[in-house]
């Protein structure tokens, strides 16, 4: 979906598909079919975008024969979809039972992870669509925290250097400019915004910057226009944006809270849960499990949502978030919230301006199977109704904000 933004450029709105589990090129085309034109026409669009994720394989697939990649780009037109930002953060094995702390590996001291986004780099300069020159892709923000020394920190940052001279050079060759964001998420060495400017500051290359998740933000606590302040002072690029919500308890300390917040406690993804007590509040503990650096200044957290209900291993005295990605059209029920408020704030400030700060906006939510038993969708044409429901709320804020659809 584009919209044409006060200042006459184009903002694009599409959704992420690692809601839709696929390891081969195999499984991307037949997510087109069976779950993306089925959104579009529910929208009643004629074009619909899409973010791809693209696994290991589906990716090797495509940069290593470029009649796949003509292929894919064929079947996106006949079905009425584009490409313009890809989710490069999974490598693999996003739709596993449980993917907790693998979808960390491998990290950005890894040759691995760089050769990776390397290949999406290339595929997605194939894929843009002929009136459009820039591209965005997202990736894990360096590393999860533990075994993460100095020398690792530093082969990182040579390799997120490599990348960015890669990206120059696909520029010069294909005349698509490629940019990619590290995506600061609870739990890694890049937790918050205001941790990823340092490290890009590092690096020093307008093509690497930040994305960033509305979820992950908020269960940081932090002030989206604080936040994003800040990255336009350290002139740190908003690459794209992933507009998403956190699961919010107000009162975690009373029993029904607890009881509601553990129906989302499952095995398949990594809750992180976080609180901000009151600097006077007294109440010490909370600190993450797994060892390493702690949360973001003031914050208590724990790795997991199931850790957090244990005891007394968070403070409950102020409320909780975790890293759940909720619906956005579709808020837990009392005594649970979600975190849509951050999400509208944050868009106020990164599209609402005289200037957008970022022009690649991805509803980003991937735990729609992982959702309480009674809340899943029990079809694929309820999936479908589902991710439409979100688009068109995300639609409808950007039209509130003065941004117009186009056609």
């Amino acid at each position: 979906m584009r919209f044409r933004h006060p200042d006459g450029s184009t903002v694009h709105l599409a959704y992420c598909t690692n809601v839709h589990p696929a390891e081969t090129l195999d499984g991307v085309l037949a997510q087109l079919r069976d779950h993306c034109e089925p959104v579009r026409r529910r929208l009643g669009r004629d074009r619909l975008g899409i973010g791809l994720w693209l696994a290991r394989d589906a990716a090797h697939a495509l940069v290593s024969d470029p009649s796949a990649l003509r292929g894919l780009r064929t079947e996106l037109d006949r079905r009425g979809l584009e490409v313009v930002t890809l989710n490069g953060f999974p490598y693999e094995g996003f739709g596993a039972e449980e993917v907790k702390y693998r979808v960390y590996k491998p990290d950005w001291a890894d040759p691995e992870r760089l050769d990776h986004t390397t290949a999406l780099a290339r595929v997605l300069a194939g894929l843009l669509p002929d009136d459009v020159t820039q591209g965005s892709i997202s990736t894990l923000p360096l590393a999860w925290r533990t075994a993460y020394d100095e020398r690792r920190a530093e082969t990182a940052r040579t390799a997120l250097r490599t990348l960015a001279e890669r990206l120059d050079a696909l520029e010069e060759l294909t005349g698509r400019d490629i940019r990619v964001g590290l995506e600061p998420e609870p739990g890694c060495t890049v937790e918050t915004t205001g941790d990823a400017i340092a490290p890009l500051a590092a690096i020093g290359h307008d093509r690497i910057g930040i994305c960033v998740d509305t979820c992950h933000l908020a269960t940081s606590f932090e002030d989206p226009h604080t936040a994003l302040d800040a990255l336009a002072e350290a002139r740190v690029p908003v690459v794209k944006s992933q507009l998403s919500a956190a699961l919010h308890a107000e009162h975690p300390h009373l029993p029904d809270v607890r009881e509601a917040l553990a129906a989302f406690d499952e095995p398949r993804f990594l809750h992180q849960t976080r609180t901000c007590p009151p600097p006077d509040s007294g109440r010490r503990g909370g600190a993450l499990t797994a060892g390493g650096p702690p949360v973001a200044a003031g914050l208590r957290g724990t790795d997991d949502l199931g850790e957090a209900l244990k005891g007394d291993a968070l403070p409950d005295a102020s409320p909780w978030r975790a890293h759940f990605h909720v619906p956005l059209h579709a808020a837990p029920a009392a005594p649970l919230t979600s975190t849509l408020s951050v999400l509208q704030s944050a868009l106020t400030r990164l599209v609402g301006g005289p200037r957008p700060l970022t022009r690649h906006l991805e509803v980003e939510t991937y735990t729609w199977q992982a959702l309480p038993a009674e809340l899943r969708p029990r079809a694929r044409s309820r999936l479908a109704d589902g991710i439409a429901a979100e688009l068109t709320l995300a639609r409808d804020l950007l039209t509130d904000l003065g941004l117009k659809e186009l056609p």
